[in-house]
């Protein structure tokens, strides 16, 4: 996320790419949504209330709030490439961590690295190819988010066979799998991807410190960061929190993982396709109507805990969330000159890491409060009305930048 202009040699887009989505997959499924599959077998092997749960959740949200913007400055200062390799090892300690902690605090002090290790490499990542290429912004965000619907099919099926085949500790397993997965990507990230040339001090083109405040106080910007909250809190209470709703409307853990690998199967193609979609009909179009289906996909199981209404539930969830998600991404890069991208994105991310912090607290202490998910869940339908509305707004937000 270092400031600087995209030279005319582009590195291969394959490559860089796939550095993207082995981020993605790493860094979001495996460090913060793959809790939520671990969470029933963890749960039950450590004798953790659901408030307890949500306050693990909430930790890793809190380390990557306190240092997203952190590992901004650290990716402008050595280059996103060793920002994200960083990152990248710090959650690789602290997964191994995982596999062999039993102690509460320890535990809690594990899944704060998780929000390290996040925080210095997924916004970096995103910037670093929002700046390589922007003229196909939607479709390279969308296929890095391509590796967070092949994360989630994979740890749909991976976990609950783990829990099958090894026992109570089959979660310890998953972990450390995770583990073995941050090294490997830590190593291509280095080998790898590249770096734009940097923008030399002196340089014209080089953000002043007033320009920071320009783009934290627009109101397109800061619209933008609103939706990207709301969003990131959406996702991650459904992450944590749903496919325990399955497993307590009794529908067994062996299903639950079968309607997330679903789902994750689903968001592997939605990314890209929805991408390129806002590339052509718009951002604002697009993310209205993803976030319109997340909505509803959100709504159905107020209306019963059948098997078909959960079956629903996560097909849309995998037709639109990572749309959403894409869409928000590119949208927050438009909003700027190239050279403030990697200012205003990691201005947006401290919004979506603000409602990842409170997203998992308020939805365990609903579900404590109320002896059941349904308060939880109409919580998010109200948010996402909220973010729908400001998605109807964005429509109308002109093309050119606001901050250039």
């Amino acid at each position: 996320m270092s400031l600087v202009t995209p030279p005319p040699h582009r590195p291969n887009a394959i490559v860089m790419v796939t550095g993207g989505i082995l981020t993605a997959l790493v860094a979001i499924v495996f460090a913060r949504l793959a809790y939520g599959v671990i969470l029933p077998p963890m749960r039950e092997d450590l004798a953790l209330s659901y408030r307890q749960a949500g306050n693990l959740g909430t930790v890793t949200a809190l380390g990557y709030l306190l240092f997203v913007l952190v590992g901004g400055v650290a990716a402008g200062r050595w280059g996103a490439r060793r920002a994200v390799a960083l990152g990248l090892f710090i959650l690789t300690l602290a997964f191994g961590g995982l596999a062999l902690a039993s102690d509460y605090r320890l535990i809690i002090a594990l899944m704060g690295l998780l929000g390290l290790g996040t925080a210095f490499c997924f916004a970096p990542m995103v910037s670093l190819l929002a700046t390589w290429y922007p003229d196909k912004r939607g479709l390279v965000i969308g296929c890095m988010s391509a590796g967070v619907g092949a994360g989630l099919f994979a740890t749909g099926l991976l976990v609950p066979w783990l829990s099958a085949a090894f026992g109570e500790h089959g979660w310890r397993l998953a972990w450390g799998l995770f583990g073995a997965t941050a090294a490997l990507t830590v190593v291509l990230v280095l080998v790898a991807v590249r770096d734009p040339q940097p923008v030399a001090v002196d340089d014209p083109q080089r953000p002043a410190p007033a320009d920071k405040w320009r783009i934290y106080r627009h109101p397109r910007v800061i619209t933008m960061a609103t939706v990207y909250g709301v969003i990131g809190m959406v996702y991650i209470i459904q992450s944590i929190f749903m496919v325990s709703y399955v497993v307590e409307a009794g529908h067994g853990d062996d299903v639950a993982g079968w309607l997330l690998a679903m789902s994750g199967l689903l968001s592997v193609a939605s990314g890209p396709l929805w991408g390129s979609l806002s590339d052509i009909w718009g951002r604002g179009n697009a993310l209205a109507l993803a976030i319109a289906v997340v909505s509803v996909a959100m709504g159905l199981p107020l209306l019963s805990q059948s098997l078909l209404i959960f079956f629903l539930h996560f097909l849309l969830m995998g037709c639109a969330m990572n749309g959403a998600f894409t869409m928000i991404q590119a949208a927050s890069t438009d909003q700027v000159a190239p050279r403030f991208i990697p200012i205003a994105f990691s201005y947006v991310t401290v919004f979506f890491a603000g409602g990842q912090f409170l997203g998992p607290a308020i939805a365990g202490w609903l579900i404590e409060f109320s002896g059941g998910f349904h308060l939880a869940v109409g919580f998010t339908c109200a948010a996402l009305l909220v973010a729908l509305l400001l998605a109807l707004r964005i429509r109308a937000f002109p093309r050119t930048p606001a901050v250039a």
